[in-house]
């Protein structure tokens, strides 16, 4: 499992636009701060800091998988307390189907594969996406719970939620809105109704929400297929 985190933190952080934000996002998860990971590495703070803020350029792939390894090592030394909570296991039994990208595609793009309607008309398509998840939004709301909760987001949360079966969607955004973790969009598929709430919720935390049309397993199988 530290190997498979490893990859996926370090991957994250190469292939973003902005690697340092991307450190920060994941030292904050660990909940190391920058002296104890700057002592770790036998570093200055002050180094860390700048790669943070963009002081610094991006690093290379050598201090990346440095910094990397001092998240893991550090939380190892802690009981592995992150290590476990990443720890996937088996899909849970709301997840239709879940996929990580060979690359990164935009939202824009996603959107277009899958004949979707923007709902959140002032709100950039411009992120990537690394990968989806298609959730039954039924049983999400019967029984996931909080650590189970992380399951939908795979190996990054820079992914599109495709939520089936969607009344009035306010259910999904409460519960993304409550959660730290955001994905990059947010797909209705075939909702009755989009309540305005849902369309607030999601303008308040400026994340893309789009509807499509497409029936489930036409719309698995052409994710599936990317």
């Amino acid at each position: 499992m530290r190997e498979q985190l490893r990859e996926k933190i370090a991957g994250e952080i190469v292939l973003s636009a902005e690697a340092g934000k991307t450190i920060r996002k994941w030292r904050e998860e660990f909940g190391i701060s920058q002296q104890d990971l700057a002592r770790h590495l036998a570093i200055s703070p002050s180094v860390i800091s700048d790669y943070e803020s963009g002081r610094r350029k991006s690093p290379g792939i050598m201090i990346i998988r440095r910094i990397v390894d001092g998240f893991l090592d550090l939380d190892e030394s802690r009981g592995s307390k992150v290590l476990k909570r990443y720890d996937l296991g088996e899909k849970h039994d709301c997840i239709i189907s879940i996929k990580e990208f060979n690359s990164s595609m935009s939202a824009a793009e996603f959107v277009d594969i899958i004949e979707a309607e923007e709902l959140t008309k002032g709100i950039s398509l411009d992120q990537d996406i690394h990968g989806f998840t298609v959730i039954d939004s039924m049983k999400a709301i019967m029984s996931l719970n909080s650590m189970d909760y992380l399951k939908i987001y795979g190996w990054s949360s820079e992914r599109a939620l495709i939520f089936t079966g969607v009344k009035f969607g306010r259910s999904p955004m409460i519960a993304i809105r409550a959660h730290p973790l955001k994905p990059a969009l947010v797909v209705y598929q075939r909702p009755e109704h989009v309540d305005d709430l849902a369309i607030r919720l999601a303008t308040l935390e400026n994340l893309p929400l789009v509807k499509t049309q497409v029936h489930t397993q036409a719309l698995v199988d052409r994710l599936e297929s990317i």
